[in-house]
């Protein structure tokens, strides 16, 4: 669920607007000669809806319904986990270990982003893969009258190579994932690192957690390419992705196993059959599902610059990193832990198209340190305010740091910054 802003400013105030304006990379003296000059481009984004409706959670990108302890049904698809490179840690990277090239099968080369058909992609890299389910920790089963499902941590001893390939799935396997050994504050941590040329439709026509599914009292957030067969997300309206399939592939961060029902669902909603959807589950407190949230690094700071009016198709190339937390004792505790692997220890690079000044602007309100939420662990964040999302201020959820490479301009600008010592005390205590 989201809270809906008013789609279209009072009259008079403009300032939204123009920010976004700014953000679409023309230079000042190109906007002034818009009809009516930056102003006169500020009404014509708000006439068609650029600034539109700003979910409530900020770069989340979509958090499940949480209701108060004792009455939360399902921790959702928690994408407020950005991209983590601690700047300040003591040891270097020594090693990656890209588990890909194990069992899970190499990304192959991608086609123009208008020829990409995600949930087609999505299904080759998920048939290929699953040759190697018995390595990977994971277990398959129809539900009755419907689809597959392929269980990354529910009952499964699913673990970090189920992780990579849970991520990779969630991106349409249009981004490669891997772990690099790092630290946080001196101590030893692995971390998830992204790195994609198709960022938008990677991150955000297929990551991002944006589809609540609600069947009767089964509740969680969906992600993954089945959400571009639906679109029914206001975010299509505003990006490339829309598409038709004949199978859809997707990823629901829940404990509870999808009945016939919840693929009945989905299938009125996509036009595909039941028993053409694939569905891979997991919770927040598992292995797999960890490392599947701490990737959503890149995903967190382009949702967030959607959000603030930057144009993310300037973006032609993303890079995050993130520590991946230990599993925390149960649902909540691993909510704290990687929104905080995000909130206090991500970094995000982007390599973008444009101008400078809009970067300046606009990437100063990117990383998390620009909400006044910002400075506390998050489930200290959470209980304060009596374990209601809504009431936490939206800008909160977006990665520690971000830096831009201008690859027309040269120049390069970085905004935000890690909080290593908080990080510790949060992912190891």
């Amino acid at each position: 669920m989201k809270r809906a802003f008013p789609h279209r400013p009072a009259a008079g105030r403009h300032c939204d607007a123009d920010r976004a304006s700014r953000g679409t990379g023309l230079s000042a003296r190109e906007r002034e000669q818009l009809p009516g000059g930056s102003r006169g481009w500020c009404c014509l984004v708000c006439e068609v809806g650029a600034i539109g409706v700003i979910g409530a959670l900020g770069a989340i990108g979509a958090i499940g319904t949480i209701r108060a302890l004792g009455g939360i049904r399902d921790i959702g698809a928690i994408s407020a986990i950005g991209a983590i490179t601690d700047h300040s840690r003591s040891q270097p990277i020594t090693a990656i270990t890209d588990l890909r090239h194990s069992k899970i099968a190499p990304r192959p080369r991608t086609p123009p982003m208008t020829q990409i058909q995600l949930n087609a992609r999505a299904r080759e890299f998920v048939e290929s893969t699953l040759a190697s389910r018995d390595e990977l920790g994971l277990a398959i089963h129809r539900a009755e009258g419907g689809g597959r499902v392929i269980d990354c941590g529910i009952g499964a001893p699913a673990g970090l190579a189920a992780g990579v390939f849970l991520a990779r799935l969630t991106l349409a396997d249009l981004a490669d994932v891997s772990l690099q050994s790092g630290a946080v504050a001196g101590v030893p941590c692995p971390e998830v690192v992204v790195r994609t040329d198709h960022p938008v439709a990677a991150c955000m026509a297929s990551q991002y957690a944006g589809w609540q599914i609600s069947v009767g009292d089964y509740f969680a957030m969906g992600s993954g390419p089945m959400r571009a067969a639906y679109g029914g997300e206001t975010l299509f309206d505003e990006i490339d992705g829309r598409e038709k399939a004949e199978h859809a592939v997707g990823a629901l961060e829940t404990r509870k196993q999808p009945g016939p029902a919840v693929f009945e669902h989905l299938a009125s909603k996509t036009g595909v059959e039941p028993s053409a959807i694939t569905l891979a589950v997991a919770p927040t407190a598992s292995t797999a599902g960890g490392v599947q949230v701490v990737a959503r690094s890149v995903e967190t700071a382009l949702h967030k610059l959607h959000e603030i009016g930057f144009d993310i198709g300037r973006v032609a190339a993303g890079f995050g990193s993130a520590p991946l937390p230990p599993p925390g004792s149960d649902d909540l505790a691993a909510l704290g832990r990687t929104n905080d692997s995000v909130l206090y220890g991500a970094c995000v690079t982007l390599w973008v198209r444009g101008d400078d000044d809009s970067i300046v602007e606009l990437g100063a309100q990117t990383p998390s340190s620009a909400s006044p939420d910002h400075g506390e662990p998050f489930v200290e964040i959470f209980k304060r305010y009596e374990y209601d999302f809504y009431k936490i201020d939206p800008h909160l959820f977006s990665p520690a740091a971000i830096t831009f490479h201008n690859v027309d301009t040269g120049r390069t600008h970085s905004f935000g910054h890690t909080e290593p010592d908080l990080l510790k005390r949060s992912l190891f205590s």
